[in-house]
């Protein structure tokens, strides 16, 4: 039996993935306006900075914009289907990350409220696809 999923369930899970990521990161630029999380970088890197409690604060404020960055990066990738897999695994690992930071410092509701598990889960099923059917990377082994 092949792994694969149909080419356009598989579309929507990168696009669903990229797009979720996407909008916490214009969430922290207030792009959101009232309707936000945190609405500014401020409170995006208190919050950081409370998820790597157990960090020296100086690393904390080094996650936030690591975590932006790649919180851009891996999205970008996935819209655009630029090496799917390795995409999809940072974006898992980095759910993951997430999903454990969050569980340590809030609770665990934290991070099933915000559907971090489902959303990481997601990006590893991706990740084990045999091919990326409407991606840049299927146009570059095709050619």
């Amino acid at each position: 039996m092949k792994n694969t999923l149909q080419p356009l369930p598989q579309l929507f899970l990168r696009l669903a993935l990229s797009v979720t990521m996407l909008s916490a990161v214009a969430d922290r630029f207030g792009f959101w306006g009232e309707n936000s999380a945190w609405g500014n970088w401020e409170n995006f890197e208190k919050y950081t900075q409370q998820l790597t409690f157990f960090l020296p604060e100086s690393v904390g404020s080094f996650s936030a914009y690591a975590a932006t960055f790649l919180e851009i990066l891996f999205p970008l990738m996935l819209i655009f289907g630029i090496k799917t897999k390795w995409a999809s695994l940072g974006t898992g690992f980095l759910l993951l990350i997430f999903a454990f930071s969050m569980s340590v410092a809030l609770g665990v509701k934290a991070p099933l409220d915000y559907s971090v598990w489902i959303g990481s889960a997601a990006a590893f099923l991706l990740s084990v696809q045999s091919d990326y059917k409407y991606s840049i990377d299927t146009l570059i082994k095709k050619s």
